[in-house]
C-alpha cells in the first residue's frame, strides 16, 4: 500500500533552536501500510507539510500523538487536527496524547476536542493500534511534564521491524531494555551533559547506542550546542567509534522502514 517511512519534518530541539527556526520544528510522520501517524507537531508543522516535495496532506492523517506537552512539541495540535478533520467538518482520525496535555493544561482547544473520532490517554506500557500502526509507550520518562517515547513494530518491514522514538528524558537506566529495537531515534538536546535538565546529552545518547546495539540510530532533536558541533560530523564520529550506523536526521529527512 505505498512506502513505509519516517519523515523527519523538523529536527529542532530546545527553544532557542526553535524561536530562531534554526532547524524546523514540525515533528514526524510516520506512515506504514496506508496508515499515517504525525508526532510531536510543534511550531511550523502546517508549513513544512505543505513546502515538503512531495506535499504531506494532514487530510490523509489517520492520527495525531503528543509525546509531551511543551511548545515545540504541541503547538501546532490545532492546527493540525483541523488539517486532519478537513476544517472540523469531517470527524476522522484519533488524537494520542498524555494526560496532562488535556487535563491539567489542555492544549487542545474546546471546540476541536470532538473534531477527531476519539482522544486517547497515553498510558505506560500499553500497546494502542492505528489501523496497520502498532506501538507502545514503554514507560513515563523523566522529563519536567508527563512524557512518553514509543515503541514501534512494523511486521511487515524487512529490517526495520522494530523502531523505537526515545522522547525527551534524562538518561536512566531503563531505558536500554525498554527501548531495545532494530532501530532507534533519540532526541539529543545537548552536546555536553547538563544534569539539571531533563534531556539527552551526546554522552547519554553514546551509551544508549552502544547498550541497545541497534542496526543503525538516527540522533534529532538539536539545541543549540549540537548544532553548533555539527551532528552530521557527529554521528560520522559515532558510527566509527561504536560500529554501529548512526544517522544525523535533517530536515526532510526521509528514512526508509525498508
Amino acid at each position: 500500500m505505498g512506502e513505509n517511512y519516517i519523515k523527519f519534518l523538523g529536527t529542532a530541539g530546545a527553544r532557542f533552536v526553535m524561536i530562531k527556526q534554526l532547524r524546523s520544528s514540525a515533528g514526524l510522520w510516520v506512515s506504514y501500510e496506508g496508515a499515517n501517524l504525525l508526532i510531536d507537531p510543534g511550531p511550523g508543522c502546517i508549513v513544512r507539510c505543505n513546502l515538503s516535495r512531495p506535499k504531506m496532506d494532514p487530510g490523509k492523517l489517520d492520527g495525531i500523538l503528543l509525546t509531551h506537552r511543551h511548545l515545540d512539541h504541541s503547538n501546532d495540535i490545532n492546527v493540525m487536527i483541523e488539517a486532519m478533520t478537513e476544517g472540523g467538518f469531517k470527524k476522522r482520525g484519533v488524537v494520542f496524547l498524555p494526560k496532562d496535555a488535556i487535563v491539567k493544561d489542555p492544549v487542545i482547544l474546546k471546540h476541536l476536542r470532538n473534531a477527531a473520532e476519539d482522544i486517547v490517554i497515553l498510558k505506560a506500557n500499553k500497546k494502542y493500534r492505528l489501523k496497520a500502526i502498532e506501538f507502545q509507550a514503554p514507560c513515563r520518562q523523566e522529563h519536567s511534564v508527563e512524557t512518553y517515547g514509543l515503541r514501534f513494530n512494523f511486521p511487515g518491514c524487512d529490517v526495520a521491524k522494530k523502531v523505537s522514538l526515545i522522547s525527551d528524558t534524562r538518561y536512566f537506566e531503563g531505558l536500554k531494555s525498554l527501548y531495545k529495537a532494530d532501530v532507534i531515534i533519540l532526541n539529543v538536546v545537548f552536546y555536553d551533559e547538563r544534569p539539571e535538565i531533563e534531556h539527552l546529552s551526546l554522552s547519554g545518547a553514546r551509551k544508549l547506542i552502544s547498550e541497545i546495539k541497534p542496526k543503525a540510530a538516527v540522533i534529532t532533536h538539536f539545541g543549540m550546542s549540537m548544532l553548533k558541533n555539527k551532528p552530521a560530523m557527529i554521528a560520522k564520529s559515532l558510527s566509527e567509534e561504536l560500529g554501529i550506523r548512526v544517522i544525523a536526521a535533517y530536515d526532510g529527512m526521509k528514512f526508509d522502514l525498508n
